[in-house]
């Protein structure tokens, strides 16, 4: 931590960062640096189905779902014409797309197969099961539901036991088909 953040926690006493965040916040949006707005608007708006709510030329463009104002910005500001960072850098890991029902998670994943973009991965969770994928400017991207808080695993104390073990892409693609 910094000297800041230290001297920050001193003077307001370690009491206010025992109490946890106000429950009702929510991740609102992201914003993803990319090459190129045309290519990055055919994956997410093309492949994936979002709609473009906003556009500022080749600079940004603003998508959602369900006509929200935004859930990702895209942006050349930093990055037109960039290639991404090299790997055992720090950064953004993945951005977390939930899909509301298994059945819209395999329409997802109908649609990355039409499209032949590869998987680099499919885990099942015990709460959630998730697909793994790069964005044309390799970005990482997980696709995932929720399972119902009734079914996630616990241990005999109570405490969430979440896993990963591969997900059985048949048994999801059968799912709304």
């Amino acid at each position: 931590m910094s000297a800041s953040f230290d001297l920050a926690q001193e003077a307001l006493g370690a009491a206010i960062f025992a109490k946890p965040i106000d429950s009702g916040v929510r991740i609102g949006h992201v914003h993803l640096k990319v090459a190129d707005i045309e290519r990055a608007l055919g994956f997410y708006c093309g492949v994936l189905g979002f709609e473009l709510m906003a556009r500022y030329g080749a600079e940004a463009a603003f998508i959602s779902a369900g006509g929200y104002h935004h859930h990702i910005g895209l942006n050349t500001w930093e990055s037109r014409g960039g290639s991404p960072p090299p790997r055992g850098t720090t950064g953004l890991y993945h951005v977390a797309i939930l899909y509301p029902t298994r059945a819209a998670l395999a329409d997802a994943l109908r649609r990355l197969a039409a499209a032949a973009i590869p998987l680099d991965g499919a885990s099942d969770h015990g709460v959630s099961e998730a697909l793994y994928l790069r964005d044309p400017d390799e970005n990482g991207v997980e696709l995932y539901c929720d399972r119902p808080k009734e079914q996630w695993p616990r241990a005999a104390d109570g405490k969430l036991q979440m896993y990963t073990r591969r997900l059985d892409l048949e048994s999801l693609l059968r799912e709304g088909a």
